[in-house]
């Protein structure tokens, strides 16, 4: 058994945000599924959102996401966390991020604009945002003497002290399984955090990488905290289509500057559905494509930031210029074949505006979380922002919290399991969740699809019981498990959502309800 101050599941912008806050001052173990930077903050592009001139204000940034989020954000939530972005910025400046400089504004960066914001004020690095910030904190938290990364590890489930008899007691740490040696540690510690990201794995098509299974909300879940806005799964309008480029995302900048949406024969369509055309709102756009592809028969739509001088477009996006090109598309000559992927969370475990959970010594950050700021449809850029904020913010909180009750845990059990004896079964299930999630609780929904969905969840969901409860447990397994519980989260969301608003477009409820409540599912019975 390891014991530690502060336990972090996650190694994305929110964990290790956390991570360098309490370095100084707790003994931190940082576990992550793969390597360090494999998150998917590391495959941001676009940038950070956040007031940072004179000619923006908090309350603009403020109503451009009370707008997006459709009526469903927490407007003192989405007020405090966007009055900390400036601080959270300068943070990341003094620690050394390089963002795109441009002498000529007065913070003497360059800022973009993307869909939905009325100013420019998405502070990047270039085209690679993520991968620059991630850089960068990664550096810090690997040289950092009191911060234990735990590479290969995956969360299996959190220890709570009503397993042990003392309820009060809340979270002790959690069961990781080390995927090199094969074997279930214990890791113990006086708080925990879930910042294991969101769960766009549970689609066939996302821009997400591998890791995004939902662990964190699923674990959250089983351990007895609510869960909200599940049904609000953002799909990005412009992801690559190209048979060797899965989950190539291009980037909402794309559109900001300049990029226009066509059909195959050159005709732009989104300014006949909405005013803002190719600058409105996420859910908006992806719907939009949804509908054209349908209505003509398309594989894909092309976006087209040809017209834009080509020094301006190898400058402003030269990983996307440069990835098309290795695929035989030269964006400054030709568009871009793009289709609509699952691309962000926006629900997940009912946190506070620190962090904190349902269970005591438990918190939550990052994509993993829900604290209201998105409603019903995230803002571009707002993601990593929350992260940065929700990371400080818990860290302060962690540090005047008092020692957790220390209790006697035991060890992971496995005496009564043996080998898998055929692992086709996992695969199998795997692809058939995914499959189904994207035919029938995707971009349009119907109440009859989403019974669909919830029947096969059902019996996926007593094949893997069986097999979790009578085999030794592989990431495979944990994986599959933790996407079964997601997917039965969104789906129930769903059916209860009975109006469309934001990400959920339900055919059978077309219109939108004159007030707006969030969906809140309480604890698992018997969590």
């Amino acid at each position: 058994m390891q014991r530690y101050d502060v336990l972090i599941l996650g190694s994305g912008l929110a964990g290790m945000t956390l991570a360098l806050q309490l370095a100084d001052t707790h003994k931190v173990a940082l576990v992550t599924k793969r390597q360090l930077t494999d998150g998917a903050s590391q495959w941001a592009q676009g940038g950070i959102a956040a007031v940072l001139d004179q000619t923006d204000s908090i309350a603009e940034h403020v109503e451009d996401t009370l707008i997006a989020g459709a009526g469903l954000c927490d407007p003192a939530a989405t007020e405090c966390i966007l009055s900390h972005a400036r601080e959270a910025i300068e943070w990341l400046i003094r620690l050394g991020v390089p963002f795109t400089p441009d002498a000529a504004h007065e913070t003497g960066f360059h800022l973009t604009r993307e869909g939905g914001h009325s100013h420019r004020r998405i502070i990047h690095a270039a085209d690679a945002t993520g991968a620059a910030v991630v850089a960068t904190l990664a550096a810090k938290v690997l040289t950092h003497p009191n911060i234990k990364v735990l590479e290969n590890h995956i969360g299996l489930d959190l220890i709570l002290g009503k397993k042990l008899g003392q309820p009060e007691a809340g979270c002790l740490g959690a069961y990781v399984l080390d995927r090199h040696a094969d074997k279930v540690e214990t890791l113990l510690a006086d708080q925990t955090v879930l910042a294991t990201g969101g769960a766009g794995k549970v689609y066939l098509y996302t821009t997400n990488p591998d890791t995004a299974t939902g662990d964190g909300i699923a674990m959250g879940w089983r351990a007895g905290c609510r869960v909200a806005n599940m049904e609000f799964i953002q799909f990005h309008p412009t992801c690559l289509y190209h048979p060797h480029a899965m989950s190539f995302l291009i980037s909402e900048a794309v559109r900001g500057e300049g990029g226009l949406l066509k059909l195959p024969d050159g005709t732009r369509f989104m300014p006949a559905h909405d005013a803002r055309a190719e600058l409105a709102p996420r859910d908006i756009v992806a719907r939009t494509i949804d509908f054209e592809m349908k209505k003509h028969g398309l594989d894909c739509v092309h976006l087209d930031i040809s017209h834009q001088p080509a020094d301006f477009i190898r400058e402003h996006f030269p990983n996307i210029h440069q990835r098309c090109l290795e695929l035989g598309i030269d964006i400054t000559r030709q568009p871009i074949p793009v289709v609509p992927a699952a691309h962000y969370t926006c629900g997940g475990l009912v946190t506070d505006l620190q962090g904190r959970t349902d269970v005591a010594n438990l918190y939550a950050i990052g994509e993993t979380a829900c604290t209201g700021l998105h409603g019903a449809n995230r803002l571009a850029s707002n993601s990593l922002l929350e992260a940065l904020v929700l990371g400080r913010a818990a860290a302060s909180t962690i540090a005047a919290a008092p020692k957790a009750q220390r209790l006697a845990v035991p060890a992971w059990d496995e005496s009564r399991v043996s080998d898998a004896d055929e692992a086709v079964v996992i695969a199998h299930n795997w692809d058939e969740l995914r499959r189904f999630m994207w035919d029938y609780v995707g971009i349009v929904r119907t109440d009859k699809r989403l019974e669909r969905a919830a029947h096969r969840i059902a019996l996926l969901r007593s094949e893997i019981d069986e097999y979790y409860s009578h085999f030794r447990v592989s990431n495979d397994l944990i994986e599959l498990r933790n996407l079964v519980d997601t997917a039965d989260l969104i789906v129930r969301s769903a059916l209860l959502r009975k109006e469309s608003r934001g990400l959920h477009y339900s055919r059978d409820y077309p219109d939108t309800a004159a007030v707006a409540t969030p969906t809140i599912l309480p604890a698992r019975q018997g969590s």
